[in-house]
């Protein structure tokens, strides 16, 4: 979900500057830094990035470059000749000494004594000049999303083939360890003195034993995540979170085929599956 847009519109003599920067986020929490001749359009603007990001911490700006001097900010005389009034008291009757130019300094960082024209209006061919650079500016954020989420589903389809291989190299090691299962227990038994024991009681206990170590079910369930997940990433809407849902499920499959595998082969190639489901819960949190 990370991405960056920006564009400018020219409207008479002002150069209406808008940038949108994306970052990961569950849910759409948007920042925004308004010039103070837009703020009456806030609720619209909002609204157009919501439409247009879906979600995401999204920090939004747009701000005038003017080419006049309407926006040089003015002086309040008055208010200043009160505060200097008042600081001349303050230092008369609490002491210390100040330069004029420490009072003016003073003067200058009180409140109000700089203000802006804020008194323009904002017209309708001005209001659709922004219009048009905010949506530029996020067009131009989705295109690099979009340039983002091709890298994304690459990955994803590399990891995606990795675990699914690694499934398939389980199957040598689990065909094979039944017979190491009914060996040992054989093994067992025959070290154990003057112990007699019922052949068919033997080999229905060892049918209940590797049915319990079976882990064809948990393949079948992870083949069948593994499909979902690629067929989710096929669908036009964001579903960055139900491809979150499906890497949790697919987890939970390869966690119980290693809490079966009883053999150290089995048991290393499950923690290779973990490591790239790993990665594709990562990169799961960039995708929209």
């Amino acid at each position: 979900m990370t991405g960056y847009g920006k564009a400018v519109a020219t409207y008479k003599e002002k150069k209406i500057h808008v940038e949108v920067r994306a970052l990961n986020s569950k849910n759409f929490d948007c920042q925004t830094r308004i010039a103070p001749i837009y703020r009456e359009r806030e609720i619209e603007i909002r609204r157009m990035i919501q439409a247009s990001v879906v979600r995401g911490k999204i920090d939004f700006s747009i701000w005038i470059e003017s080419d006049t001097t309407d926006d040089v900010p003015t002086i309040n005389m008055a208010l200043v000749k009160n505060y200097h009034a008042q600081l001349k008291a303050m230092q008369q009757e609490i002491g210390g000494e100040v330069t004029p130019s420490e009072m003016m300094q003073m003067i200058l960082r009180m409140p109000d004594v700089m203000s802006h024209d804020e008194t323009v209006e904002l017209t309708d061919e001005e209001w659709a000049a922004a219009q048009t650079a905010i949506n530029e500016a996020l067009n131009n954020l989705h295109d690099f999303r979009a340039q983002e989420g091709a890298a994304l589903r690459k990955k994803f389809e590399e990891k995606l083939d990795n675990i699914a291989r690694l499934a398939k190299e389980i199957e040598p090691w689990e065909q094979s360890r039944v017979e190491k299962i009914r060996t040992r227990i054989v093994e067992s038994l025959r070290e154990l003195p003057d112990v007699e024991y019922d052949q068919n009681r033997l080999e229905q206990e060892l049918i209940y034993y590797i049915e319990k170590l079976d882990i064809s079910e948990e393949k079948q369930r992870l083949a069948n995540h593994l499909k979902y997940f690629r067929e989710t990433m096929d669908e036009p809407q964001s579903q960055g979170k139900k491809l979150g849902f499906i890497a949790q499920e697919m987890g939970r499959e390869i966690n119980t085929t290693g809490s079966k595998s009883n053999q150290a082969e089995m048991q290393n190639i499950v923690v290779q599956m973990k490591d790239e489901l790993e990665q594709i819960k990562e990169q799961v949190l960039n995708a929209l």
